[in-house]
């Protein structure tokens, strides 16, 4: 069976910690930033964990 691929987009959205946790950027925070308010896009800049579900759907993907 040959070798499983990496989905390059997942790739370039998640970040493994050095524990093995998944991370991910909030979305909301690239462009149209002067109508949201201060507390909401620091708010926004916090990165976020992925559900269980999601996280092990995601390491599929990432051939972890």
């Amino acid at each position: 069976m040959p070798k499983m691929k990496t989905h390059k987009g997942a790739a370039a959205r998640v970040k493994i910690t050095g524990s093995g946790r998944l991370r991910r950027r909030q979305q909301n925070r690239k462009h149209i930033l002067e109508k949201k308010s201060s507390t909401r896009t620091r708010r926004l800049d916090r990165d976020q964990d992925f559900d269980n579900g999601d996280a092990k759907r995601i390491k599929r993907m990432l051939g972890i």
